[in-house]
């Protein structure tokens, strides 16, 4: 199957039905500049700029789930602390779905803190106590799995060796699952892989693999023969090997297939299995085969280590990559999801966001100026385009002139456009709440108080720059010349 028939599998995730259960955390990022080293101790001095959470482990498995449109059914574990409580809204919020995270009162949330300069990640924190479940809590969780199993096409456990899954917890789920007909995809973790005896495909990384079978894993034929060893001596169907800038090895019976690392740039390898798992699980409920679904999760992973952080990758960025390998690189015509990813790494390097709007209509030497001018107070230019039916709300029935797919093309020619994203409301208000640029653009023919978003974007720090106008130049008047 060539890559861009595989687009088609991407476009079937919005069918796929998953159970997705593990070890579930919180990553929490501190981010910021390092300027000095401290006069205390020889350490760098970290002046943070922005915090962030995010949930990890399993927790991000889902996230991947959700930004590819599979639906889900989440169930894993918290402690019954602010962290826990923290999870759970964020689980709550994905939607899409549904999801049973149990609170245990003696447990630890476990909560993982990043520091990061820039793109350079200097310390991880963890605050984490692994422990089993209770047996009462244990048999919750494999009642709501048992109850779930006759309406998902597939159960992935992501083990993180937190408990969750621990004490014959994994292998009662994979019973479960085959006994109802269903495949199960593993992330294991730790040295003994019978505890997921019978389950459908495992995909560990080279490490975790060698870890298994206790020996190094010096080449392409050691990880070969380790994984078939282990596919034979627990009835696993298959293995998914991941090997880092070697790629991934695909193991299934007697056939060997090696597919080539994708990435172009390698920003942050944290939480890249996590997406492959959950591409892979997609792509199979999705009705693909193994080799298939392997490939996908390769092009998937080759993303999201451009990516700082836990990050996800979205459906139509996997379609993309699979159209043209350039695409996601030259691509200016984003939506917000990808356009928020994009932003956060441009800011993670250090460079300052610019934002304007405007419909576009008919691109004129005031429009061209503004843009200019615009580009000259930032590192990165986003223009937010009202759509087409925004356009019309605004300027009546006639306009646009030219719809939504010419005006950005329009745009993204000029050299002083990085971005561009289309927004349907009658303002760009909640586009400058998400993306948090430090430069907001308008021409001078608005004043400071007229201004949408001035007082969101000056709240934390950021600017408002009104542009010099080029007399003369209108579209409407511009219009109205023409149907003379």
């Amino acid at each position: 199957m060539a890559e861009a028939d595989l687009i088609g599998l991407v476009e079937a995730f919005g069918r796929a039905r998953l159970i997705c259960a593990g070890d579930v955390m919180l990553d929490h990022y501190v981010t910021g500049r390092v300027e000095r080293i401290s006069p205390e101790a020889p350490v760098p001095v970290l002046h943070v700029d922005s915090e962030e959470r995010r949930l990890g482990g399993a927790g991000n498995v889902l996230r991947n789930l959700h930004a590819l449109g599979a639906a889900t059914c989440f169930v894993s574990v918290t402690g019954a602390d602010p962290a826990g409580r923290e999870v759970t809204r964020m689980v709550a919020s994905l939607g899409n779905g549904e999801a049973h995270v149990l609170a245990e009162r003696d447990r630890v949330t476990s909560v993982k803190t990043r520091y990061v300069a820039e793109t350079q990640q200097l310390l991880r924190a963890d605050r984490e106590r692994a422990a089993p479940i209770s047996a009462e809590t244990r048999a919750d969780l494999l009642a709501q799995i048992k109850t779930a199993l006759p309406h998902h096409q597939l159960v992935v456990l992501s083990d993180y060796a937190k408990g969750v899954l621990g004490n014959g917890g994994a292998l009662a789920i994979v019973e479960l699952a085959r006994a109802a007909g269903r495949p199960v995809v593993v992330d294991p973790k730790g040295q003994d892989y019978a505890i997921y005896r019978g389950a459908t495909i495992l995909k560990p990384n080279r490490r975790e693999l060698a870890q298994a079978v206790g020996r190094e894993l010096a080449d392409e034929d050691a990880v070969v023969a380790a994984a078939r060893e282990l596919i034979a001596r627990h009835g696993f169907g298959a293995m998914l090997v991941s090997c880092g800038k070697d790629g991934m090895l695909v193991i299934e019976g007697d056939d060997v297939h090696r597919l080539a690392a994708e990435a172009r740039e390698v920003y942050d390898v944290s939480g890249a299995g996590d997406t492959v798992v959950a591409v892979l699980s997609a792509a199979l409920a999705a009705g693909a085969s193994l080799l298939n679904a392997a490939r996908l999760a390769n092009t998937a992973a080759g993303i999201v280590v451009g990516k700082i952080g836990t990050a996800v990758v979205h459906a139509n960025e996997l379609a993309e990559a699979l159209v043209d390998r350039d695409t996601l690189e030259n691509r200016k015509v984003l939506p917000l999801p990808v356009a928020l990813d994009h932003v956060a790494r441009w800011r993670r390097n250090g460079l300052k966001i610019g934002f304007t709007n405007g419909c576009f209509d008919l691109i004129h030497p005031g429009h061209v100026a503004l843009l200019a001018e615009a580009r000259t107070a930032c590192d990165r230019l986003v223009v937010g385009l009202n759509s087409d039916a925004s356009v019309k709300r605004l300027k009546g029935p006639e306009r646009p002139v030219q719809n939504e797919a010419a005006r950005a093309a329009v745009l993204t020619s000029l050299a002083h456009v990085d971005m561009v994203v289309v927004f349907d409301a009658e303002t760009p208000v909640e586009l400058i709440r998400e993306l948090r640029p430090d430069v907001l653009v308008k021409g001078a023919d608005y004043s400071h108080d007229q201004v949408v978003g001035a007082d969101i974007v000056e709240s934390y720090g950021g600017r408002v720059l009104l542009a010099k106008i080029v007399p003369g130049y209108s579209t409407t008047a511009t219009i109205a010349r023409a149907v003379r």
